[in-house]
């Protein structure tokens, strides 16, 4: 179907964004739609506000094709938060107008506090919560942090600091697909559908190119995908690859 036509029957590709404070979500968002500006915030009435609500739209002027909705995570088990997105993900994954469905789900889980990748609220969510169509994608901000250790790892062992600088990326890169933080997602009774890991995303020349690919390729929904697609702006490579494939 030409995504125009896509477009004008699904309306807007619908996010929830959950993670704790200060998880570098906003800054995700920023780079997902290209911009350094803070978001509009709507009601359902479209009236602007600026009090967090799970219900109220996230839309950036220089792409509102997406919908972000905010949750704030589930702080120290957080259960009446807990509620109120499984309330909201149960909802919007059945919702009967599709234009207000909810298509993706970022779940964002800061590694400059890996001593606790996983808080008792989010083993939760991941433990009780069934998001039944709509697919989680695991985002692991603020990778660099895990930099730092491998570096403090690479000095321990005897290496010089110019080696140490040059080799501690791979070194992260290399350990995480072993580490604790997959293990326990592959353990879980709702594991996401994918994961990704940002590095560096206040940098200006950073993009979440890695989220755009592994955000289409869980949707199982060939509308849904091309629409995503197409509203993204951050990734021309995909844009012309799923061009080339319909």
């Amino acid at each position: 179907m030409d995504t125009s036509k896509i477009r004008e029957k699904i309306g807007r590709f619908r996010i929830l964004v959950v993670g704790r404070a200060n998880a570098g979500k906003t800054t995700i968002l920023q780079r997902v739609c290209n911009t350094w500006d803070n978001p509009e915030i709507y009601n359902s009435t479209r009236e602007k506000r600026g009090l967090h609500d799970i219900e109220n739209e996230m839309v950036f002027r220089s792409n509102p094709g997406f919908i972000f909705h905010d949750s704030r995570g589930f702080e120290s088990g957080g259960e009446l938060e807990f509620i109120k997105v499984k309330e909201f993900i149960a909802d919007r994954s059945k919702e009967g107008k599709i234009t207000n469905r909810l298509h993706a789900i970022w779940y964002c889980i800061p590694m400059d506090e890996a001593h606790r990748s996983f808080t008792a609220g989010e083993q939760k969510f991941f433990s009780q919560c069934d998001t039944g169509s709509v697919p989680v994608i695991v985002v692991f901000t603020k990778f660099d942090a895990l930099y730092d250790i491998a570096y403090s790892q690479l000095r321990r062992e005897g290496k010089s600091l110019k080696d140490a600088r040059e080799l501690a990326q791979k070194r992260a890169e290399g350990t995480f697909p072993d580490g604790p933080q997959l293990k326990f997602l592959k353990g879980v009774q709702w594991p996401p559908k994918g994961h990704v890991c940002l590095p560096n995303m206040n940098e200006e020349n950073t993009d979440c190119g890695a989220l755009i690919e592994r955000t289409a390729g869980t949707l199982n929904d060939e509308m849904l995908e091309q629409l995503f697609v197409s509203t993204q702006q951050t990734n021309l490579e995909i844009c012309m690859r799923y061009a080339i494939e319909r």
